[in-house]
């Protein structure tokens, strides 16, 4: 057995490199005390990694915008901070990226000083993997990259760019970059990888490591809670909802769109909409102009710690995401939190969303960007409660075997496996390759 045979085995059995415990600094976009769906990953991931005995150090970049120390503990993981890029910088395009780059790759490089860490763990946007390659050749690290979603089709939907147009070839560029010149890459679910695997990438260089829930934070087929559900006036109704950003990509224009017709059928239905976000204000204006405003109630953003009650006096979870390149390759998490608990999961049928829910097996499916369709689905659910147990039942069974953070986060055995395998054989002349001339040219 050669010595990276018994590093990897260590990997597998024992969570040791070399007689230590494994130890990766994970460089985030941001952290804990923000909260989006991006940190809430990065937390499960932290915690269960730790539960492995492995050991983790965290790095975020400047895009975590809350001020605090540095570094700063949080959940009792410690995070060290980057800091914010000059005003000038700020305003310059391109210069700002590579300004960012240099200033994140330098930042690696301190805290690894610091941490000594085996692994060098990159999690999306590019410009996050292209620093830390350019730490990781001066290191003599290997490079793990993880995309969680592609950021330039998230652009395409916030107006900030155009598909085809030069910001997105760029963005999609680094990230093919990034992807060809890492140890080894990760993402959260099939979609991606099968686009991943279209630009070239061997596929035994990616591995899947879905999201998931953490078992023990969504208990199951939990109580309402009375008094909120009184505070709120839902007694007697059939509740519709979602919780979570308003993106227009999540379609929640549709399910305003589709809740007149329902109405018509069923008159005490109400949708509430926890959360916020870009597209809060046409939505408000859309109940408005369409006479919702006492069927549809905007609740604002819910404390982390107060999220179980929402969800507890919701009885149709909707996720009604438009199909855009984006939905159709990446998978959601909320609708997961929803399953774990018992709730009933309406979504529209994009890739994302059929990764997760089996038409009526553990939810149900319509067909997206069709408000008919939805409102009918809806109707169908109020008019089928007698199947609303089993559906529960099997979405919580779902959850338990194949989507609690305990199960998806063993993946990530392999992916360091690999990132160390790909790292012992490259040649010396590779780990030398100035990654900084290859990327001034491109």
């Amino acid at each position: 057995m050669n010595a990276l045979t018994r590093v990897c085995s260590a990997i597998s059995r024992t969570l040791e490199v070399q007689g230590k415990p494994l130890k990766i600094l994970h460089i985030f976009d941001h952290s804990l005390p923000m909260m989006s769906g991006y940190t809430i990953r990065s937390l499960s991931l932290l915690q269960e990694q730790r539960r492995r005995g492995w050991q983790t150090a965290h790095l975020t970049t400047p895009k975590h915008t809350l001020p605090g120390p540095s570094p700063e503990r949080v959940n009792d993981l410690l995070f060290h901070r980057s800091a914010r890029l000059s005003a000038t910088a700020e305003k310059v395009p391109y210069f700002r990226e590579v300004t960012f780059i240099r200033n994140l790759a330098r930042e690696i490089s301190r805290v690894a000083r610091i941490e000594a860490p085996h692994i060098l763990h990159a999690h999306s946007p590019a410009l996050n993997g292209i620093a830390a390659l350019w730490a990781g050749r001066r290191l003599n690290l290997p490079v793990a990259y993880e995309i969680r979603a592609f950021w330039e089709d998230a652009a395409v939907d916030h107006g900030t760019a155009t598909e085809g147009g030069l910001r997105y070839r760029l963005t999609r560029a680094m990230e093919t970059y990034v992807l060809q010149h890492c140890n080894a890459a990760a993402t959260i679910c099939e979609g991606l990888r099968r686009d991943i695997a279209a630009r070239g990438i061997p596929e035994d260089k990616v591995t899947v490591i879905p999201n998931g829930v953490r078992i023990e934070d969504f208990p199951f087929s939990s109580a309402p809670n009375a008094d909120l559900k009184v505070s709120l006036g839902l007694e007697g109704q059939i509740v519709f909802g979602f919780l979570g950003s308003f993106y227009a990509y999540e379609g929640l224009d549709l399910l305003l769109d589709s809740l007149p017709a329902v109405l018509r059928q069923h008159s005490k239905t109400i949708v509430l909409l926890a959360g916020g976000g870009p597209a809060e204000n046409t939505l408000r204006e859309k109940a408005n102009r369409l006479g919702l405003s006492d069927r549809v109630r905007f609740l604002g953003r819910i404390p982390h710690d107060k999220i179980q009650e929402y969800y507890s006096v919701i009885d149709i979870l909707v996720y009604p995401r438009h199909r855009l390149r984006l939905t159709e390759a990446v998978t959601p998490l909320k609708p997961l939190e929803a399953m774990a608990q018992g709730r009933i999961v309406l979504a529209s049928d994009v890739g994302g969303h059929r990764e997760l829910i089996a038409h009526g097996v553990n939810g149900r499916l319509f067909s997206a960007g069709d408000k008919t369709a939805l409102a009918e689905a809806m109707l169908g659910l109020i008019a089928d409660q007698g199947i609303w147990p089993s559906i529960r039942q099997t979405a919580r069974a779902f959850i338990e075997r194949e989507r609690s953070w305990e199960q998806t986060t063993k993946e990530y055995s392999t992916l360091y496996e690999r990132a160390l395998r790909s790292h012992h054989n490259m040649p010396e002349h590779a780990k030398e390759f100035p990654v900084t001339r290859r990327r001034a040219k491109t």
